[in-house]
């Protein structure tokens, strides 16, 4: 059965959901699933804005027949040639061979690369400061290079004021039957898909983000339509806010997280210590983590969310416990700024991992490392009582 679903006047939804993915670009797990979205124009001309992956193709083609009715497609506008959208760009021109397939110049060189077969389709280039218009709806192109492909392009509708955002402003998450951000409660049902998918898939990119946020805000936008997730037709200033904080690596809240790394328990008693002594001295939100146990992408979601970052980590092979080490290189790859960091050591005969952690976190961008190294000796005891409370009162002040 179709669903198609009216997004304002002349354009609609056609995308689909996948709730059997375990994980997003075979890294990230989505235990609650992703939408796919796109965007059919019904207009004196008809255009679709971007596919939809593999994995919803009947869905998705069932679609755009029913939003067709009958009628030939005469635009497809690819905003952004990755995989999880562009894959059945083959099966759309396939059965509308005379669609004219609207991207920018390296769009094109992205998509002979995926399908060299597209080089004999009809093409019309754009870049931005172009337009295209299907009748009552005219399409303005706004670049948006690294957000997070280079290739990206937005697409804003002078007629309905909407911004089609390619991959900025979605979020993991399956859509539950309702198309619009405000038929859910954000903050309890996307916010933290949100702020995870923005952290791992665009995080890197702040730079990239706030040269496209600058140049949104010279428009009059009234709707965001994303590749993923729920469509904004109200209250824009919530995702707007959240991206420019997101993108400026300033955290939403000056909470503690707590992460460690524990081989057989004596690191995180540790840790459940320190977590107790800081909500103690008034530390709220105080969170824990299992780095071994926790996926990295909803650790580095946190690390986006919270000013504060304690890492506790034993010695291993004369090194950083792998786990422990694989965040600490995640966060440098994407990387963080504006972070407070301190540092636990733990090991029987050699704790050393508070100076390789310090050194490795160096590489980033205005942190401050605190100091004051909490050094543990196999266990921790009362005889650390001090030490464990020097420690916590400089995370607190800090």
């Amino acid at each position: 059965m179709n669903n198609v679903k009216k997004v304002t006047e002349g354009i609609y939804w056609i995308g689909g959901s996948d709730r059997r993915l375990e994980r997003f670009e075979n890294i990230f797990p989505i235990p609650e699933g992703v939408s796919y979205n796109s965007y059919f124009i019904d207009d004196e001309k008809t255009a679709v804005f971007d596919t939809a992956d593999v994995t919803v193709a009947d869905q998705y083609m069932e679609n755009l027949k029913t939003a067709l009715s009958g009628r030939k497609l005469d635009y497809l506008v690819v905003l952004h040639m990755e995989p999880d959208h562009c894959s059945l760009i083959d099966k759309v021109t396939a059965l509308f061979p005379d669609v004219t397939v609207v991207g920018g110049k390296q769009t094109f060189v992205f998509m002979e690369q995926f399908f060299p077969e597209s080089r004999d389709y009809n093409k019309l280039e754009v870049k931005e400061g172009d337009s295209l218009s299907t009748g009552a709806h005219t399409f303005n192109f706004v670049s948006a290079p690294m957000v997070h492909w280079p290739e990206v392009l937005f697409a804003y509708d002078s007629a309905s004021k909407a911004l089609l955002s390619a991959d900025a402003f979605g979020t993991f998450g399956a859509l539950d039957g309702g198309l619009f951000a405000d038929e859910y409660d954000f903050e309890k049902d996307f916010l933290e898909h949100s702020r995870r998918y923005y952290a791992n898939i665009v995080g890197k990119y702040g730079v990239q983000v706030q040269a496209a946020l600058k140049k949104a805000a010279g428009l009059d936008i009234q709707m965001i339509l994303p590749l993923h997730g729920p469509v904004w037709r109200k209250d824009l200033n919530v995702i707007l806010e959240k991206y420019q904080k997101w993108s400026t690596y300033e955290s939403e809240s000056d909470g503690v997280i707590v992460v460690y790394g524990s081989l057989y328990g004596h690191t995180a008693s540790a840790a459940e210590a320190v977590a107790a002594s800081l909500r103690e001295k008034g530390e709220e939100g105080v969170k824990v983590f299992d780095v071994s146990g926790t996926d990295v992408s909803y650790l580095i979601g946190e690390v986006w969310r919270t000013k504060k970052i304690v890492l506790m980590c034993p010695t291993y092979n004369g090194g950083i416990y792998p786990p422990m080490e694989g965040f600490i290189n995640d966060m440098i790859a994407l990387g963080v700024q504006n972070r407070v960091f301190a540092l636990a050591q733990n090991g029987t005969w050699a704790p050393v991992t508070g100076k390789m952690m310090s050194e490795k976190l160096t590489n980033l961008k205005n942190v401050n490392i605190l100091e004051n190294v909490l050094t543990i000796k196999s266990a921790l005891s009362a005889k650390d009582a001090e030490a464990l409370n020097s420690f916590t009162d400089a995370v607190h002040s800090a």
